[in-house]
């Protein structure tokens, strides 16, 4: 088999499918993100925790109420929106009218006492969480072994993506959302209930995050802190992709997640802090993010 720079093919597009699949995450947890604070301005620094809730539900829907993964793919998410919901509804709508710091401290307060929480109950050390039988096994591509699983992620995730942003971008329901963001009392006078869809929206977005725990139960451990380090570099990827932007999301997370896992083939060192380096550069070029818009 040839050898691109002196790296065996089969480690080179190992990372690539690592980089891929973490990239996959990356972009369904900035969508959420991106989501959120386009719709509603609120930075939403819970969204990490919420991430390891919704793989927890899973967990705990498995060994508790023997619900398989297939069933939590729906009731995990669900049960994460719906506590978004009431987050929103009984704390974060007191606070869009003072400044994004209030909401930033706000949801870094929620995330400290969710991760406190499930700490303090079940321990720092991780829980695993079984492949569905339908997914184990992989391919042989021949330059490398694919498992089925982690294809699966992939697929998986690129069509919420895809399918959330078109919803937003090119559907009645998106003109609407984009509508009530910029003047919420002309939408209102149309007859829509703007605070309902704001709740409704807050609940998507973290919906997403707690979707996306579920598809990384089975890849890495059940741990309370399995959010904590995610977080931050998701947090980069909005800065990169643009603050709201839904397509700058899912491209700069796919994107930089294929960076991060070339990086760790041709220069391991730095790929740890690649994605912070891009971020500083793409700042200093076009603080808006690449996706942005200036305001």
């Amino acid at each position: 088999m040839f050898q691109l720079l002196g790296i065996p093919p089969q480690a080179l597009f190992g990372q690539l499918l690592l980089g891929l699949i973490n990239g996959s995450f990356y972009a369904l947890l900035s969508l959420g993100l991106a989501v959120i604070f386009g719709m509603l301005n609120v930075i939403n620094f819970a969204h990490g925790a919420l991430y390891m809730v919704g793989a927890f539900v899973a967990w705990l829907l498995l060994t508790s109420v023997g619900v398989g993964y297939w069933g939590a793919l729906v009731l995990a998410p669900l049960a994460v929106g719906l506590l978004g919901i009431v987050l929103e509804k009984t704390m974060l709508s007191r606070l869009y009218k003072l400044d994004h710091l209030y909401g930033l401290l706000l949801t870094f307060g929620l995330a400290l006492i969710l991760e406190g929480a499930f700490r303090h109950q079940y321990g720092v050390s991780g829980q695993p969480y079984p492949i569905p039988d339908a997914l184990k096994g992989g391919q042989n591509l021949g330059f490398m072994f694919l498992p089925n699983y982690r294809a699966w992620v992939v697929v998986a995730s690129l069509t919420v993506c895809f399918g959330t942003w078109f919803a937003i971008e090119r559907t009645k329901l998106g003109a609407y959302l984009r509508a009530a963001t910029e003047n919420p009392t002309l939408v209102q006078a149309f007859g829509i209930n703007v605070p309902v869809m704001v709740s409704l929206t807050y609940g998507f977005g973290v919906a997403l995050a707690g979707l996306a725990g579920v598809l990384a139960a089975p890849i890495y451990q059940v741990s309370p802190l399995m959010g904590t380090n995610l977080i931050i570099i998701v947090f980069a990827v909005v800065v990169i992709g643009g603050m709201g932007s839904i397509l700058g999301a899912i491209v700069t997370g796919l994107g930089l997640g294929l960076l991060e896992g070339l990086t760790k083939v041709f220069y391991p060192e730095a790929s740890n802090i690649v994605v912070f380096v891009v971020m500083a550069i793409v700042l200093l070029i076009k603080p808006a993010g690449l996706f942005g818009r200036e305001r």
